[in-house]
C-alpha cells in the first residue's frame, strides 16, 4: 500500500479512502477487451463544405458508429502535439501503471523533426487520459482505500465512458490529462488554481498542468465601471476568458444603477442598457474572431430594478429593428433603381436631371418619399446621377441569424433572465403594485434601517403581461423562481443565490463553477426484462460523483475569486440524459402520470446516491471548508429532499412556500420507488454524521455535444423530437432510420411482429420502387428507365430523403438525363429540378408515391395502431408534414416538476410550444411552473424568431400581384374622379368606366388553360411553340423553346415570348403583333419542317411564330401557305398541352418538354438556403443552420440549439 497525500484537514487514516466496487470490468482484465473496435476515417468540413482537416484510420468502439464516433474524432481527439514516443515520470508514492508521462526525447530526437509529434487517433488513447488523470489525481490526494481500488476504479472509468454509458462536459475532454497523459505544456494563461495541501489560491505555472474542467460559471459584477476584475469593464474581460476557451458563464446586474440615478462625481447614470449592449458586441467580436460558435452566456434582471421594462422590451425592439433593416434596404433599392432608371430613360440630356421636365423622375421622388425614404438620401442619389452614375446597388439584407441584419443590433448574444421572488407573484395574484427601486436609493435606505421609496409604482399583471408578451414574441426572458431558488440553497451564510449559468441549470454563489458529467439512462434498462438496472446506475451514480469531485481538486480557474469559491463549496453537476428515449421504450406516453413518478423516481436515485457519496467522502477527507456555518441548513434541505421521495404532506416540509412535486408511489414501479427513498435515508444519515463534502451534486444539463457521442436520442428531461433519425455514417452519407423507442415501444405494448413491421413502413415508407400504385414500373420504363437504372434507384433509397431526391441528376447521371429523358444541361444542373414532373407524373401522384416509399414520418393514422396508444410515440414537435399531435406544454412543466425536488441546481429545459400558442398561453406556463415548483423556466414558441422559415407562404405570389394591380386601378380612379368637373356620387361610376375601358388593365389566365403545342424546324433548327387561351378561345400567352446553340439566344427568345404575353394579357391585339412581326428578317430562315403543316417557309422564326398565331387565333388563312383542306396533321401523335405546377407539358412518345407559364416566369425564387431550411423542418428540425458545419440537423437542447451532424451546441456543455 503506497502512502497518500492527505488534503489540506484531512484527519483520516493514511490507509482510508473509497472502496470501489467492480460491477463492469474483471480484475487484471483490459477493460476495453469487451468492445469490439472499428476504423473509421472522419472529414473536418467548414461551413462552406469545404475539407478543414481529415483523421484516417481512427479507432473507436463499434458503438461510436456514425455520428458518435465523428462527433469524438472532431471534437475531442487531441489533434497535435501528442509525442510518439513516451516515457513515465516516476513519482515518490505514485504506482508504476499510473505515473504520469513526458516526451522521450533521447528517441524522438532519432526522427524527422515533422515526425515525431502527432495527434490521438485510438479511443483508447482519449479514455485512458481521461480516467487515467482522475486516478492519479484522486489516489495522489488520499481517494481510495488502497491501490486495488484505485485499478479498479480507473478500470470501471474506461468502461463508463467507452460503453457510451456516461460522459463529463467538453471542456474535461478537451483539457483534462494533456499534461499527465503527453507531458504537453504551455505557457500560464492567467489562471488560478488552489494548492490541496496548504488551501492556499496559487497562479499556474502552466496551462495544462491543472486541466481547465469547468463548463458553467457564475460571476459578480459590482457598481462600478473600472477599477477592479469586479467592475462592469472587468466583466467583460473575464467573460473573453471563458468564451474563449468554450466555457459559458452568467451574472446578475442588479447591482448596476438605472438610467437617471444619480452619480458620486455628478451627473446621472445612462443606465443597464448602454452597459449591456457593451458587453452583447464583445460577446459577438469573440465568436466572430475566435470561433463560429454562438457565445454561451446570460444576463439576468432582479424584476424591482428600475430598468426592467427597458430590459424586458430589449429583444424585442432590437428585433423589430431587423424587420425594419431587411424592408427599408429592399425599399431603398427599389427606389433607387426606379429613381436612377427614369433618370437615363429621359431622351433630353439638358432635362432629365429637372422634375419639371422629366415627370418619370418626380413621380419616382414622390414614390420613395411616401415608401419614407429619406429626402437627403434622395438628394445622394441624383447627386451621384449627375456625377454620371448609372445606378446604385445597396446591401439587401435578411433574417438569417448569421446576417448582416442581426449583426448590426444588441441583445443577440445572450440568453435573458428575470429573477421573480414570490412576492411578486402574490403581487399578480391580487391584482396588486409592484416598485421599482433605485439602486442607490435601496442601499441609503439600508444603511439608514428605513424602507427605500419607491421610483416607480406599476401594475404587478401588466409588467407580467409584458414579461409574457416578449417571450411569446422573442423566446426571451426566461424566469428564475427566486424565493423558491434560495429556500433550496444549501449555503444561505455565504450569501444569496442571484444568478446562473447560460443554460440555467447551475445556480449557486457568484463566483464559483461546476463541471458537468451525464448518465445515458437508456443503457441501464434491459429491453428483455423490461426492468431498470438500479444497482448499476447507482454505481454509476458513485463513481461519477468522485470524478467530478476530483476535478474540482485538480482544477484551473480563471480567476482568484472563482477559484477561492469553487473550492471552498466544491459544487458538482451530474445528470443525466435520454429519459424521453427511456420512457418510449418502456411503452409509457411522456404525459402520463407514470412518466412523472418514473422521471422523480430515477432523479431521486441519482440525487440521493450523489450525496450519500459526498458524505461518504466527507468521512475521509472532511465535508467543504464552510460546511459548518450552513450545516443547519443543508440538512434542512437534505430533509425535504427525502420528504419529496417519500410525497409527504405539504404541512411537513420545512420553510417551503410552495410545496414540490412528490413521487407518487400508485404510479411508480416499486423497485425504483424503494431505491429512490432508501437512497435518501442513507443520504441523510450519514450528513448528519459526517456532514458533505460537496454543497451541490446535481443539476439536470442539456449536455448537446456529450449526449451525441453517447449516441443518446434526448438530452436531460426532454421527449423525443421524431420517430425517424438522421444518423451521419462514419464513411459519409446519411442514413435515415427509426427511432428505436417506436419497435420496442410496439413490442412492450403487445404488437405482433407483423403489426409492428405494417406500422414501421407506415412511418418509414417501403423503401422500394416496386408495388407503389401511384409510381408504376411499367411508366417510367416508358419514359426511358430500363431495369438497371430502376435497381440502381432503388439501391439509393436509403441515401436520399425524398422521392424527388432519388431521381435527381447527380443520381441519374447526367447522360441518361440527356440522352434518354430528353433534358436540357441547365436542368440537368439545376439540383432541385423536378425529373419526375417532367416525365410527365403529377405532384399528387408524385407526393402520393413519396408517402409509399419514404413514409409518413407520423405514425398518426398507421394500420391497426390503437388510439389509446397514439400518446406513447407523441414528440416535442408534430412528425412530418402530416402529423398533427405534439406534447402538450404543460407535460414539459410537469416532468420539470417531478425531477426538480430532487436536483440540487435546476434543469436546463425549454417548455416547446407550437406557432399558434398565444401569449395567455406562455403566461399559464410561467404560472404553473412557479406552482409546480420549478427554479427556472424558458418558453419557446415554434417561429418566434424571424430567421426561421415559414413552412409555407402566407399569400399566394399570384395574388400578390393581382393585389398590387387593383391597387393601381384604384389609385387611377381616385386620380379622375379629382378630375372630373362632377359631383362625386356622379363621377365615381364615370371614372370607373373610363380607368375600365380606356386604360389597359391585366386580365387574368384561368389557372387551367387550353392551347396548342406546335414544333417544328426552321432552317434545319428546331422550335416549339407552346400557346395558352382564356376561357373564350382568345389568345393569352406563347413560349417560344430552341435547340439553336449558345444560352443568349435561346433566354433572349423565352424572355420575347414573355413579353408578348403581357402585352396579349393587357389587351394588346393579337392583328398588332402579326402587323409587327410578320415577314421579319433574319437567321435561321427557310424551309419550315413539321408545325401545323401550313406555313412551308419563313424569314426568321419569328415570322414563323406570327405565322401560325395568325392562322390559329387571327383567321389570317392569307398568311398561309397551304390551304386548310389540304393540311395533313396527325392529331393523335402529339398531346395536348397539360398545364402542371411546373407549367405547360407535352409529350410525344417518350419525350416530355416542359416550358415555365407566365405565372411561373415571375413566381418568387426561393434560394437553396430557403430550401434547405423548409426541408428540415419538415423533417423535424428546427430550421437553422449551424454555425460550425452548416449543416441543418438542428435540434432543441436545454435552452439552447445542438447540431445533429456535428454536435456543436449554442450552449456550454
Amino acid at each position: 500500500m503506497q502512502t497518500k497525500i492527505k488534503a489540506s484537514g484531512d484527519e483520516a487514516d493514511a490507509e482510508s479512502g473509497l472502496v470501489v466496487e467492480r460491477r463492469f470490468t474483471s480484475a487484471g482484465q483490459d477493460p476495453f477487451e469487451s468492445f469490439d473496435w472499428i476504423d473509421m476515417d472522419v472529414e473536418i468540413r467548414n461551413p462552406d463544405g469545404s475539407m478543414a482537416d481529415s483523421i484516417e484510420g481512427v479507432k473507436l468502439p463499434s458503438g461510436f458508429t456514425g455520428v458518435p464516433g465523428k462527433v469524438c474524432a472532431q471534437k475531442y481527439l487531441r489533434k497535435a502535439g501528442v509525442p510518439k514516443h513516451l516515457r513515465s515520470v516516476p513519482e515518490d508514492g505514485i504506482p508504476i501503471w499510473l505515473q504520469r508521462s513526458e516526451p522521450d526525447h533521447e528517441q524522438l530526437q532519432s526522427m524527422n523533426a515533422d515526425e515525431r509529434m502527432g495527434g490521438e487517433t485510438d479511443g483508447r488513447q482519449l479514455f485512458r487520459r481521461l480516467a487515467g488523470t482522475w486516478t492519479y489525481w484522486g489516489w495522489k490526494y488520499g481517494y481510495f482505500a488502497s491501490e486495488a481500488d484505485a485499478r479498479a476504479y480507473f478500470d470501471e472509468m474506461c468502461y463508463l465512458i467507452a460503453s457510451q454509458r456516461s460522459a463529463p462536459n467538453s471542456p474535461q475532454w478537451f483539457n483534462t490529462g494533456l499534461h499527465w497523459a503527453y507531458g504537453i505544456e504551455g505557457p500560464p494563461q492567467g489562471h488560478s488554481f488552489v494548492d490541496p495541501e496548504t488551501g492556499e489560491v496559487g497562479l499556474s505555472t502552466s496551462a495544462y498542468e491543472h486541466p481547465q474542467p469547468h463548463a458553467c460559471f457564475i460571476q459578480s459584477v459590482s457598481d462600478s465601471l473600472v477599477g477592479g476584475t469586479d467592475s462592469i469593464m472587468g466583466l467583460w474581460n473575464r467573460e473573453a476568458l471563458l468564451f474563449k476557451y468554450g466555457s459559458g458563464t452568467g451574472s446578475n446586474f442588479s447591482n448596476i444603477r438605472g438610467a437617471g440615478e444619480p452619480l458620486s462625481g455628478g451627473g446621472t447614470s445612462s443606465g443597464l442598457l448602454s452597459f449591456l449592449k457593451i458587453g452583447d458586441r464583445a460577446a459577438g467580436a469573440i465568436k466572430s474572431g475566435g470561433t463560429t460558435r454562438r457565445a454561451a452566456k446570460m444576463v439576468t434582471l432582479d424584476l424591482d430594478h428600475p430598468d426592467i421594462e427597458e430590459y424586458i422590451d430589449w429583444k424585442p425592439s432590437e428585433e423589430e429593428k431587423v424587420s425594419a433593416l431587411v424592408i427599408g434596404s429592399s425599399i431603398l433599392q427599389k427606389h433607387a433603381d426606379s429613381i436612377m432608371g427614369s433618370i437615363w430613360s429621359f431622351e433630353d440630356d439638358e432635362g432629365r436631371f429637372s422634375q419639371k421636365t422629366n415627370l418619370d423622375l418626380r413621380k419616382a421622388m414622390v414614390r420613395a418619399i411616401n415608401d419614407s425614404v429619406p429626402q437627403a438620401h434622395i438628394q445622394r442619389i441624383l447627386d451621384l446621377a449627375e456625377q454620371g452614375w448609372k445606378g446604385l446597388e445597396f446591401e439587401t439584407l435578411d433574417t438569417d441569424w448569421q446576417g448582416e441584419a442581426y449583426a448590426t443590433v444588441s441583445g443577440q448574444n445572450s440568453n435573458n433572465s428575470v429573477r421573480v421572488p414570490n412576492s411578486f407573484m402574490d403581487a399578480v395574484k391580487s391584482g396588486g403594485e409592484w416598485n421599482l427601486y433605485f439602486r442607490t436609493e435601496r442601499e441609503a435606505a439600508a444603511e439608514a434601517g428605513r424602507d427605500p421609496v419607491p421610483c416607480k409604482t406599476m401594475d404587478a399583471g401588466a409588467l407580467w403581461d409584458r414579461v409574457a408578451y416578449t417571450a411569446w414574441a422573442c423566446a426571451d426572458p426566461g424566469v428564475q423562481f427566486d424565493t423558491t431558488i434560495n429556500e433550496w440553497h444549501t449555503c444561505p451564510e455565504a450569501g444569496k443565490i442571484n444568478g446562473s449559468n447560460p443554460c440555467s441549470e447551475y445556480m449557486f454563489l457568484d463566483d464559483t463553477a461546476c463541471n458537468l458529467a451525464s448518465i445515458n439512462l437508456l443503457h441501464y434498462y434491459d429491453l428483455d426484462t423490461h426492468k431498470f438496472h438500479i444497482e448499476d446506475f447507482r454505481h454509476s451514480v458513485r463513481l461519477w460523483t468522485t470524478t467530478l469531485e476530483i476535478s474540482v481538486l485538480m482544477a484551473q480557474f480563471p480567476s482568484e475569486s472563482i477559484a477561492r469559491g469553487s473550492y471552498d463549496y466544491r459544487t458538482l453537476g451530474l445528470g443525466y440524459c435520454n429519459i424521453g428515449s427511456l420512457l418510449m421504450h418502456m411503452g409509457i406516453p411522456y404525459d402520463d402520470e407514470r412518466a412523472y413518478a418514473i422521471c422523480g423516481a430515477i432523479t431521486s436515485i441519482m440525487c440521493g446516491e450523489s450525496y450519500a457519496t459526498s458524505a461518504e467522502m466527507a468521512s475521509i477527507l472532511g465535508p467543504f471548508p464552510d460546511y459548518e456555518r450552513n450545516a443547519d441548513d443543508m440538512l434542512r434541505v437534505m430533509r425535504n429532499h427525502r420528504r419529496a421521495a417519500y410525497d409527504a404532506p405539504t404541512p411537513e416540509y420545512e420553510g417551503l412556500t410552495v410545496p414540490p412535486m412528490g413521487i407518487n408511489s400508485k404510479k411508480c414501479p416499486k423497485d425504483l420507488l424503494d431505491a429512490a427513498r432508501s437512497c435518501w435515508d442513507r443520504a441523510l444519515m450519514e450528513g448528519e454524521e459526517h456532514g458533505f463534502r460537496n454543497a451541490q451534486t446535481t443539476v439536470i444539463a442539456p449536455t448537446g455535444t456529450i449526449g451525441l457521442v453517447m449516441g443518446a436520442d434526448t438530452t436531460g428531461v426532454e421527449p423525443q423530437f421524431s420517430l425517424v433519425q438522421y444518423k451521419t455514417l462514419a464513411g459519409g452519407g446519411s442514413l435515415r432510420i427509426i427511432n428505436h423507442g417506436v419497435p420496442n415501444a410496439l413490442s412492450r405494448l403487445g404488437y405482433s411482429e407483423s403489426d409492428s413491421i405494417s406500422i414501421e413502413e407506415y412511418i418509414m415508407g417501403t423503401k422500394r420502387l416496386s408495388g407503389c400504385p401511384s409510381l408504376p414500373l411499367g411508366r417510367l420504363k416508358d419514359a426511358g428507365f430500363d431495369e438497371g437504372m430502376l435497381a440502381s434507384i432503388e439501391g439509393k433509397l436509403a441515401d436520399v430523403f425524398d422521392l424527388r431526391s432519388a431521381f435527381a441528376s447527380s443520381i441519374l447521371g447526367e447522360e441518361f438525363c440527356i440522352e434518354k429523358l430528353g433534358m436540357s444541361k441547365s436542368q440537368v444542373d439545376d439540383p432541385f429540378f423536378d425529373t419526375l414532373g417532367f416525365i410527365g407524373l403529377t405532384s399528387q401522384a408524385i407526393d402520393a408515391a413519396n408517402d409509399h416509399i419514404f413514409g409518413y414520418n407520423t405514425i398518426e393514422g398507421a394500420p391497426g395502431l390503437k388510439d389509446e396508444h397514439l400518446a406513447v410515440f407523441d414528440c416535442a414537435t408534430p412528425c412530418g408534414k402530416y402529423g398533427k399531435r405534439s406534447i402538450a406544454w404543460d407535460a414539459h412543466v410537469k416532468m420539470m416538476a417531478a425531477a426538480q425536488p430532487f436536483i440540487s441546481g435546476a434543469i436546463s429545459k425549454t417548455i416547446n410550444m407550437p406557432s399558434d400558442a398565444s401569449i395567455e398561453d406562455v403566461r399559464e406556463a410561467y404560472n404553473l411552473s412557479h406552482a409546480t415548483m420549478n427554479k427556472a423556466c424558458a418558453v419557446y414558441r415554434d417561429g418566434s424568431k424571424l430567421s426561421q422559415p415559414l413552412m409555407s407562404q402566407l399569400v399566394d405570389s399570384m395574388e400578390l400581384e393581382e393585389d398590387e394591380e387593383e391597387a393601381v386601378v384604384e389609385k387611377m380612379v381616385e386620380e379622375a374622379v379629382s378630375a372630373l368637373p362632377l359631383p362625386e356620387p356622379i363621377a365615381v361610376p364615370v371614372a370607373k368606366v373610363l380607368v375600365e375601358n380606356y386604360i389597359a388593365s391585366r386580365r387574368t389566365l384561368p389557372d387551367r388553360k387550353r392551347g396548342a403545342n406546335i414544333k417544328a424546324r426552321v432552317g434545319g433548327h428546331s422550335v416549339r411553340l407552346i400557346t395558352g387561351e382564356y376561357e373564350d378561345g382568345k389568345l393569352g400567352e406563347i413560349f417560344l423553346l430552341t435547340s439553336k446553340e449558345g444560352a443568349a439566344w435561346r433566354a433572349l427568345l423565352s424572355q420575347f415570348a414573355i413579353a408578348v404575353s403581357i402585352g396579349l394579357q393587357h389587351g394588346v391585339p393579337i392583328d398588332a403583333f402579326v402587323k409587327s412581326f410578320t415577314f421579319t428578317k433574319f437567321e435561321p430562315s427557310g424551309i419550315i419542317e413539321g408545325g401545323s403543316g401550313r406555313v412551308k417557309m419563313s424569314s426568321s422564326i419569328i415570322d414563323w411564330v406570327f405565322r401560325e398565331l395568325a392562322i390559329e387565333y387571327a383567321g389570317r388563312d392569307d398568311l398561309a401557305h397551304v390551304p386548310l383542306e389540304e393540311e395533313d396533321l396527325d392529331p393523335f401523335s402529339i398531346s395536348r398541352p397539360e398545364v402542371t405546377e411546373q407549367g405547360l407539358a407535352r409529350s410525344q412518345g417518350e419525350r416530355r418538354e416542359v416550358q415555365m407559364t407566365l405565372e411561373a416566369a415571375v413566381g418568387p425564387i426561393i434560394d437553396v438556403e430557403t430550401k434547405t431550411r423548409q426541408a428540415a423542418k419538415e423533417r423535424g428540425f428546427t430550421g437553422d443552420i449551424c454555425d460550425d458545419c452548416g449543416g441543418s440537423q438542428m435540434v432543441r437542447n436545454g435552452t439552447c440549439l445542438k447540431c445533429n451532424e456535428c454536435g456543436s451546441t449554442t450552449g456550454c456543455s
